[in-house]
């Protein structure tokens, strides 16, 4: 069996995640923020105050690339550092009010890039790819 890159299922992954990374950036043009510092931000409305390293977690990326994500969104004014008070080297972070008021914005236009990309499949389709996905991403754990 020849396995053809076109027909590869982590190509077709990483093709469609770009595509779907493309078209929600598209979306959040006039805010500036890019997809990576939406996850971000979104674990931030979930639950504030947490560490560096547990929103590099949260969002699936590295520790380092967490804290320039995180350098960019405090340079916007959306996000803010607090020393934690049971140690002086580590901090939580926080929303500004600025980063607060972005939920009601980017959430109607998330949702519209959303429905952009699952426009014509069914509601059941969705959810047995996501099943799958998880299968896969759990596979390689």
């Amino acid at each position: 069996m020849t396995l053809r890159l076109i027909n590869s299922l982590g190509f077709i992954i990483n093709r469609t995640n770009t595509r779907m990374k493309n078209n929600l950036l598209h979306h959040f043009k006039d805010y500036d923020v890019t997809p990576e510092q939406w996850a971000v931000l979104n674990c931030l409305w979930d639950q504030e105050g947490v560490s560096p390293k547990e929103l590099a977690e949260l969002t699936s990326k590295d520790q380092p690339t967490t804290v320039r994500m995180l350098s960019k969104l405090e340079k916007k004014g959306f996000i803010t550092r607090q020393v934690n008070p049971d140690d002086n080297r580590a901090y939580f972070i926080y929303l500004t009010s600025e980063g607060k008021e972005l939920k009601d914005k980017l959430f109607p236009l998330a949702l519209k890039a959303y429905e952009k990309a699952i426009n014509g499949i069914d509601k059941k389709q969705i959810e047995e790819v996501k099943i799958v996905l998880n299968k896969i991403f759990n596979n390689l754990e």
